[in-house]
């Protein structure tokens, strides 16, 4: 089912007594029930305001149209969102509504902020076919319940996203990154935590073990990396060999979407931990592979098919979540990490009263 407008997402909805599949691009690999609502018919962007750092679009614009009209006017996405094809293997094009649900941000989130940072408002139609505004297209819009946010990260278990709204910001004049020879995992992040603690305005900080180094962002006026940059070697001298980067474009890129993981045989990971807690956790995955990113707040690992990497690792402060596996995998592991029995209560509560009928991608989140 692929409706064209919000008032046939509604009907559609509204009339459905099946599970339901949410779709978007189709482009991160979630299965679900055989019957599926596509959101691709709801596109284009409806309101572009660059002056006020505005843009709305219905949820199923892809990715690329929105990032080509901020780019005309000198504007992104700030939380610089990862694409999951090549990872996934995936066809199809990712959907600003897809974003939005599953709150993907990429490195610069330790600066800028996460997707739902930048979420101001949303559409959406409920599990009784109800059309549901909530938030506005100005920051510092909400009363109530801030509905907005909690759409950001719910996975299309709550509702179905018709329209968003987002801030967006200037693109940068310019970037640098600087890379920090480093022999393991702890001295990494030192170097990365030194420097996201320091006044420079880091805007990326990862590390690729098989390169051995750390790397780097800074962003802004010419002038002011240069100095920013040059400090950055200064404080960081002592930790170990530190030099300019080219092609950072490409790097950045390549962390975004993992780029060293594409292509190789195994499931995929992503395990969210206090940036500190990286070199033991890392440690203790024994991965064939990974990257961290977020300052160490976020590994990426590479396991043989099938591990259960959770039982491997353990009680610890943090999730992992299963990016890439086969079906009988996801099934048995389940894709998201378990929730503490008043989480989980929480969560079913919240579910029932957003979808009463237990329409929407049943399962996927407990």
């Amino acid at each position: 089912m692929r409706p064209d407008t919000e008032a046939e997402l509604a009907e559609l909805v509204a009339g459905q007594n099946e599970p339901l599949r949410i779709v978007g691009g189709g482009t991160r690999g979630i299965g679900g029930p055989e019957t599926a609502i596509n959101t691709t018919g709801l596109s284009g962007i409806t309101l572009y305001e660059p002056g006020a750092l505005t843009l709305v679009a219905k949820a199923g614009t892809p990715v690329v149209e929105i990032e080509d009209a901020l780019a005309a006017e000198g504007q992104q996405l700030a939380f610089e969102p990862m694409d999951h094809r090549g990872l996934l293997g995936a066809a199809g094009e990712p959907t600003i509504g897809g974003v939005v649900a599953a709150n993907i941000s990429g490195p610069r989130r330790i600066q800028a902020g996460a997707c739902r940072d930048f979420l101001l408002g949303v559409r959406y139609v409920d599990g009784t076919g109800q059309v549901i505004k909530n938030g506005g297209r100005v920051m510092k819009n909400v009363t109530g319940y801030d509905l907005v946010k909690l759409m950001a990260g719910s996975w299309g278990t709550l509702s179905v996203l018709s329209e968003v709204s987002l801030k967006v910001l200037p693109k940068p004049e310019a970037m640098a990154t600087v890379g920090i020879r480093v022999t393991d995992a702890m001295t990494a992040v030192r170097a990365l935590s030194t420097a996201l603690k320091s006044p420079y305005e880091v805007t990326g900080a990862a590390y690729d073990p098989k390169a051995g180094f750390a790397y780097l962002r800074v962003e802004g006026f010419s002038d002011s990396i240069a100095y920013r940059v040059g400090q950055l070697q200064a404080e960081l001298s002592d930790i170990g060999e530190v030099a300019p980067v080219d092609a950072s474009d490409d790097l950045w890129r390549a962390f975004r979407n993992v780029e060293s993981f594409q292509g190789a045989d195994g499931d995929v990971w992503r395990i969210s931990v206090k940036p500190g807690d990286a070199p033991e956790i890392a440690a203790r995955v024994e991965a064939e592979k990974t990257l961290f990113d977020w300052g160490g707040g976020l590994i990426w690992a590479l396991m043989p098919k099938g591990t259960d990497l959770r039982n491997r690792l353990g009680a610890f402060d943090g999730h992992a979540t299963i990016v890439r596996a086969d079906d009988e995998t996801i099934e048995r592991l389940g894709r998201f990490q378990p929730e503490t029995a008043g989480v989980a209560a929480l969560s079913k509560g919240l579910r029932h009263r957003f979808d009463p009928r237990g329409l929407f991608n049943p399962g996927l989140m407990g």
